[in-house]
């Protein structure tokens, strides 16, 4: 069952139920070796699903106190009741308490955690919208719970915490997301891991590939590194519409889309960064030029989706 979330729609599972697991797998196309994220409906239930070593469980229950219910996933050790094909045969469990109350209140009907990854296809745009999971999923799931459109519009920050004895803990940032370094800095010492290309990610989320719309996504260090060839289509994924930007009077672009038109702020670029990319995927276009954004803030994690989406050159 397809779920809203404030972060993206998520596809929804019983997270002590293997065989509903199995079929969350197998409507996503998703490798067994990809972890999926448990959410609890409550902090009473966090002890069903991991542990809670002595030395880190200070800092876990602060960061829990202050951002759960929230966009926050903490990595822990995971209890016997986990069933290994939720983890991927993993010793850990990635979990977080949704914001959303639809979410929140589906898993206190259950009674148990779910297991919820992106509602879409392995390694596509992920969806903030319930008609985007129907282009997505349609056929492959029984329903779909329209929630409206997600608050946050990226993937929970995923976190792991590393106790130092005597000194602060560390905090590593193993994706980024809506809660921020700078939001994390008053609990630890932040460390934003660096992208890991592995067979066997430890968590969600660490492909090296992932968010990627059909057409292809093209990035580059510098605006004027834009070579378009002749006779092809190109969109435009702009952060704002700025000229000063160096990539609106590149070229004449068949289509130029904003992430943020309002406001010009990242908090607007995040919560419509998969909704441009999804209709720009749309437009019948050869490629999409992204123009980068400043990596402070929320901008580190939608550079972090840009990358992932970009076709590698």
């Amino acid at each position: 069952v397809a779920v809203p979330t404030e972060t993206v729609y998520g596809l929804a599972a019983d997270a002590f139920n293997a065989d509903a697991v199995a079929k969350v797998f197998a409507a996503k196309e998703r490798p067994a070796f990809d972890p999926l994220i448990v959410h609890i409906s409550s902090l009473k239930e966090l002890a069903e699903v991991a542990e809670l070593p002595e030395d880190i469980a200070p800092v876990v229950r602060s960061l829990a106190g202050e951002f759960w219910p929230g966009p926050l996933t903490i990595v822990l050790p995971k209890t016997a009741k986990v069933p290994d094909i939720v983890t991927s045969g993993l010793p850990t469990v990635a979990v977080r308490q949704s914001g959303s109350v639809i979410f929140r209140n589906i898993g206190k009907e259950l009674g148990r955690p779910i297991a919820a990854p992106s509602a879409n296809r392995f390694g596509r745009i992920s969806p903030t919208s319930a008609s985007a999971v129907l282009k997505e999923l349609d056929g492959r799931i029984p329903l779909i719970i329209d929630g409206g459109a997600c608050s946050e519009g990226l993937e929970s920050t995923i976190v792991k915490v590393e106790s130092r004895g005597e000194q602060r803990p560390l905090i590593h940032v193993l994706r980024a997301g809506p809660v921020t370094k700078e939001d994390l800095q008053k609990f630890g010492k932040v460390v934003i891991e660096k992208k890991r290309i592995t067979d066997q990610p430890d968590t969600p989320g660490q492909l090296e590939s992932h968010y990627a719309p059909r057409t292809p996504l093209l990035m580059f260090e510098k605006a004027e590194d834009f070579r378009p060839e002749p006779g092809k289509k190109y969109g435009l994924l702009s952060y704002r519409g700025d000229p000063k930007a160096g990539y609106i009077d590149l070229h004449e672009w068949e289509v130029v889309e904003e992430l943020s038109p309002g406001s010009g702020k990242l908090i607007e670029a995040a919560v419509r960064l998969f909704y441009v990319m999804r209709h720009l995927d749309e437009q019948g276009l050869d490629a999409i030029v992204a123009e980068p954004v400043s990596e402070t803030g929320l901008g580190v994690a939608i550079m972090d989706r840009l990358r992932r989406a970009s076709t590698k050159q």
